[in-house]
């Protein structure tokens, strides 16, 4: 008879949320140093601090009580708590979690399960379950291998096909699942269920090395969503940390006076998640693989807008998205009023279901009663 499954505690811990983080040096030349791997960022800024003398974390996270990631620590608890309440999932998220995680697997390697979100670029064989969006292959497409000149090559995420213990999404991972629409649903009642319907959520990112864009793209959003104001009955923008002042103040100056139109202005409680429950569609800019993948998990329309602009692996996740019918380009020419269907992107239960299933392969299983807020 098979013994019965362990229950596996669970430690669920995120880059710079939820239980654990990992903090890199903040301030000063720290800015200029972000390339190198953590650890050896985090030892250059103590020797930079005790040769000048003078603090260089100058920037406050605003997660100060949160703990810091102690590899060795969270190894001993795994250890000693594994007999009474079985092994340890860790989920870090983040390339500056790699090293991190990586450690905790070396230091306790029959009382961990670690799931690493985000590509580590090798050396798979670390963790148990690696994550990652399926464009992050794109790099051994013979297109991209036109792209990427030879001696670059190996510094190209990844280094090898994916693996068994591969996990590959559509899009990012992320937390607007149905509970957590359903609690902003009831959060956002009393603001947002009684606009005008349809109601047209804008999402504006910002410009990225791989999806250029500026004032340009901004004038032609205007000039599009004038033509679409017709069939909308409320339209709802926002702008992300990443937009530019040019971007924000030229829509502003278009729509602030329209009565139909709301502008988020930074303000208040942040409106995504009650925008995600209440939009009818939405109209979002190409940059953000999370705002577009948060709003194809929703099933209702999403219109993206610069998608042309995108390159590389961008490119590659947006062509995926239209080919499976999620997105559509924004001309311009939409009723909004028009609905279409299609199926949801479920990357967020797909992947917990493989670890799931990669827990139950061991023998083990995750204690349901445990919550991580």
């Amino acid at each position: 008879m098979a013994s019965p499954a362990r229950r596996a505690s669970a430690w669920v811990w995120f880059e710079l949320s939820a239980f654990q983080r990992v903090m890199r040096p903040r301030g000063g030349i720290n800015r200029w140093l972000h390339w190198l791997p953590v650890s050896v960022h985090k030892k250059l800024d103590i020797f930079i601090r005790q040769i000048f003398g003078m603090p260089l974390l100058t920037k406050k996270s605003g997660l100060s009580h949160v703990l810091e990631a102690d590899a060795k620590q969270i190894a001993k608890v795994a250890r000693e708590t594994f007999d009474k309440d079985g092994p340890l999932l860790v989920i870090a998220s983040g390339r500056d979690t790699i090293s991190v995680a990586s450690s905790i697997k070396r230091f306790a390697p029959e009382n961990v399960f670690v799931v690493q979100i985000q590509h580590p670029r090798s050396r798979l064989d670390r963790f148990d379950l690696v994550i990652a969006p399926r464009h992050d292959y794109y790099s051994l497409t013979p297109q991209a291998q036109q792209q990427i000149p030879w001696l670059l090559r190996r510094w190209i995420t990844p280094c090898e096909p994916p693996g068994k213990n591969v996990v590959l999404t559509v899009g990012a991972l992320h937390q607007a699942d149905f509970a957590a629409l359903r609690c902003a649903a009831s959060t956002w009642h009393d603001e947002l269920a009684y606009l005008p319907k349809p109601l047209l959520v804008v999402n504006i990112g910002g410009p990225s090395s791989n999806c250029r864009y500026g004032v340009d793209l901004a004038k032609q959003l205007a000039t599009m969503l004038q033509n679409v104001l017709w069939s909308c009955g409320s339209v709802r923008i926002s702008f992300s940390r990443r937009t530019p002042e040019k971007i924000s103040k030229l829509l502003v100056e278009e729509f602030s006076t329209h009565p139909k139109v709301f502008i988020w202005d930074g303000e208040g409680p942040n409106p995504h998640l009650g925008h995600l429950a209440w939009a009818d569609a939405f109209v979002i800019t190409a940059d953000s693989v999370s705002m577009l993948s948060e709003a194809c998990s929703t099933g209702k329309p999403v219109y993206v807008i610069g998608a042309d602009r995108c390159t590389w692996k961008f490119a590659d996740f947006q062509k995926s998205l239209a080919e499976q019918g999620v997105v559509r380009p924004f001309t311009g020419k939409e009723v909004i009023s028009e609905s279409w269907s299609y199926s949801p992107l479920n990357d967020t239960a797909d992947a917990a279901n493989r670890v799931n299933s990669a827990l139950a392969a061991h023998g083990w299983r995750i204690n349901t009663m445990t919550k991580a807020t």
